[in-house]
């Protein structure tokens, strides 16, 4: 299991590329340091009239500190949000790749939109670990100490009362902070998946909700969703104004108490070093005021770490290939066909295995029918021929064991036709393109026809048409026939047919199936999943799943 530690590490850069943003924050913050104290000595000597050449080295200092200070802030923004966006990029790029895996079967438990919060909005919230936690702290951090032995320096009892209000306010703010927002730092990113569910939920369910009178019910709920969600938002900018609050009381609490400490040794300290004495506390603290606002990035930037590691696991259920074969980017050859010997397969977190003891041969260029009841575990069947789901027993490929193969090795092989296609919101030609790039527009064309589509095409425009999100502008045997035409230019030796006439049209089912097959070449084999009837004429051989048992016949 992926756990918070892993996520976190993950999310902070390497230190080859992080050194600098450091680096520059710190020569940030100490030039606005350095610049305030220069400032507090030229002008309190200044008005002591003397000779241009006692002030000349501040007037410098000044201008130095003041440009540096603005070349420094540009170059720790640079180098610190490159750092930590490439890490972000990589961060999200490694979830994604350990939930491929799981796809399509071991994400069945994770609300789509706990898994796109997860995925967008926390992983966003990781590049505030170095960008506000680690990169402040470590600046003001360095900042504050050395500003402190500097006033030391100057008068020891400045020194040590900057030190101790120093730790009254990182205590005082930091604690207020946890008391006023810590709970609703750590609710926030459960509050957002929540409102990404309501608002999934809701759009993707919306023609049904206006059906049955129940969209209201809906917005209701994303309204409250939201409402939490502002209200949680509201409470932690609360919590940080209180903090950014007792550091400026501090800061004058500081630069007070530094008057009164050193005006016994104002003779002997000086004008301009006693004006250094008594406001540099105040650049320090204008620094040291990132502390409290790190400590509630950390609360924020730990829960959604933690949510990551509830939605990402860092091992794969049961259930699942867990194969460590590399993929070849080559099909393994179909020799005399599939063949399955006393396989058994278990959904992710089932008790006991939806398919046990099956034992089946498909053959080049045979047309296998599978038919039972919904529930049978038909769809169980299809996932594990295309290797979605692990088998227990001999499953090989012509003489191949597919456990010696890669799984997307054995989907070069073996395709799958799925009840619900995925169409892309793009254009006809994208949503064929991704199965074949090189394919010409002449093929797409073609391979439509083939599937009958070929008047549908000319009537919508041609391939620039769109589908719509979901293949919400076609039709449930439309969007059939497009897979099926998607399939067929990848060209798979044997294909996966699971339930093609699902949503579709009863009256229509039987003309879709008869158009489905002949447009299959005669060498593929196809694998037809079905719990309908379909005419005899149609296929070669038809086996029956009877709760979780093939049987011939």
């Amino acid at each position: 299991m992926t756990t918070t530690s892993e996520v976190l590490r993950g999310a902070m850069p390497p230190p080859r590329r992080f050194w600098r943003a450091l680096a520059t924050g710190f020569a940030t913050e100490a030039s606005a340091v350095a610049l305030l104290a220069c400032s507090a000595w030229l002008i309190v000597r200044a008005s002591e009239q003397p000779a241009v050449m006692y002030v000349m080295a501040a007037v410098v200092g000044v201008r130095a500190f003041a440009i540096s200070r603005a070349v420094f802030r540009y170059l720790e923004r640079l180098t610190s949000h490159d750092a930590a966006l490439r890490q972000l990029a990589t961060t999200r790029t490694d979830l994604v790749r350990r939930l491929i895996p799981l796809a399509p079967d071991g994400l069945g438990r994770i609300r789509r939109g706990s898994a796109l919060s997860a995925l967008v909005d926390d992983v966003d919230d990781l590049q505030n670990l170095p960008l506000r936690v680690v990169e402040p702290l470590v600046a003001s951090a360095t900042v504050a100490l050395a500003a402190v032995v500097f006033v030391a320096t100057v008068s020891w009892p400045a020194g040590l009362t900057l030190l101790g209000c120093l730790v009254v306010a990182a205590a005082a703010a930091t604690g207020w902070g946890w008391v006023a927002g810590a709970r609703a730092e750590r609710t926030i990113a459960p509050l957002r998946a929540r409102l990404a569910d309501a608002v999934a939920d809701h759009l993707g369910s919306l023609d049904v909700l206006l059906a049955y009178g129940a969209e209201e019910q809906s917005r209701r709920r994303v309204e409250a969703a939201d409402a939490d969600l502002r209200r949680a938002v509201v409470r932690r900018a609360g919590a940080q104004a209180g903090s950014a609050a007792i550091v400026s009381l501090a800061a004058g609490a500081a630069s007070i108490l530094a008057v009164i400490v050193t005006a016994p040794n104002v003779t002997a300290l000086g004008g301009p070093w006693l004006a250094v004495a008594v406001l540099v506390p105040m650049a320090v603290f204008e620094v040291f005021q990132t502390v409290p606002l790190a400590a509630a990035s950390w609360r924020q930037v730990h829960a959604s770490a933690e949510r990551i590691a509830e939605t990402v696991p860092g091992d794969i259920p049961s259930g699942l290939v867990a194969s460590s074969v590399a993929p070849t980017g080559v099909a393994p050859a179909l020799g005399d066909g599939l063949h399955l010997r006393d396989v058994s397969v278990t959904w992710p977190g089932a008790d006991r295995p939806a398919l046990a003891g099956v034992d089946l041969d498909v053959r080049p260029g045979e047309r296998l029918l599978v038919v039972g009841s919904s529930g049978a575990g038909k769809s169980t069947l299809a996932h594990a021929l295309v290797r979605f789901l692990d088998v227990d027993g001999s499953y090989r490929i012509g003489r191949t064991d597919v456990q010696g193969l890669s799984p997307d090795d054995v989907r070069l092989t073996v395709g799958l036709c799925e009840q619900q296609p995925m169409l892309f919101d793009e254009d006809i030609r994208q949503n064929l393109l991704f199965a074949r790039d090189t394919a010409t527009d002449a093929e797409l064309e073609a391979v439509l026809e083939r599937v009958g589509l070929g008047g549908w095409l000319r009537e919508r425009g041609g391939l620039d048409a769109r589908v719509g999100e979901h293949g919400a502008l076609v039709s449930g045997g439309q969007a059939q026939r497009i897979a099926l035409a998607r399939a067929l230019l990848h060209g798979f030796p044997v294909l996966v047919l699971d339930e093609p006439t699902a949503g579709v049209d009863p009256a229509a089912s039987d003309a879709l199936m008869r158009d489905l097959l002949s447009a299959v070449d005669e060498e593929r084999a196809v694998v037809l999943i079905s719990h309908v009837r379909v005419p005899g004429s149609l296929v070669d051989r038809t086996v029956r799943i009877s709760d979780g048992r093939l049987l011939t016949g």
